[in-house]
């Protein structure tokens, strides 16, 4: 589900100075050098020529850059603070998540420590389109994988939030 670009937005990233492309960019993954090779690539000539590069970019992912770009995710459940673009994100794609139901916040606040417990990591998941009840059988499912497969299947995790943030930032 690709979304069209706003021509000012995309313009604008082409003619930025390359901190102000950084800047534009930054919320959708804590990566300064993944962040770097897609701005040293521009301009692109469409939306799907910015995803395509991005994607490839987060193919190179490895454990090291996903533990530092978990520093910047919020646990499931648990509700971003701040006003930066990197909490509003985490509050839009969590938005299905009900906060208001006291089982659900309880189980997925356990999930969590156990998730953590046998990771050592913040559990991360695409939440955007998601319930709380199937990010919950998600993690819960999770909790059986092997370390190997954990950290492949947290950097597919990280690569879709990575472009969904950035179609996000270019579709405004």
């Amino acid at each position: 589900m690709q979304e069209t670009a706003h021509p000012d937005a995309l313009r604008a990233f082409n003619s930025a100075s390359v901190e102000q492309a950084k800047e534009m960019i930054a919320a959708c993954v804590a990566l300064p050098e993944w962040q770097q090779s897609l701005v040293a690539g521009r301009p692109y000539v469409s939306l799907g020529a910015l995803l395509e590069k991005a994607a490839a970019l987060s193919e190179r992912w490895q454990l090291s850059e996903l533990e530092s770009a978990l520093q910047a995710h919020p646990r499931i459940g648990d509700k971003p603070k701040g006003l930066s673009a990197e909490s509003s994100f985490s509050r839009q794609e969590q938005a299905s998540v009900n906060g208001h139901d006291a089982a659900l916040r309880q189980a997925l606040a356990q999930g969590n420590a156990d998730y953590e417990a046998r990771f050592g990591r913040v559990f991360l998941i695409r939440a955007k389109g998601r319930s709380g009840e199937k990010i919950l059988a998600n993690l819960n499912q999770r909790l059986k994988n092997s370390d190997a497969d954990e950290i492949q299947e947290a950097l597919r995790q990280l690569r879709q939030i990575t472009q969904l943030r950035l179609q996000g930032v270019f579709a405004r």
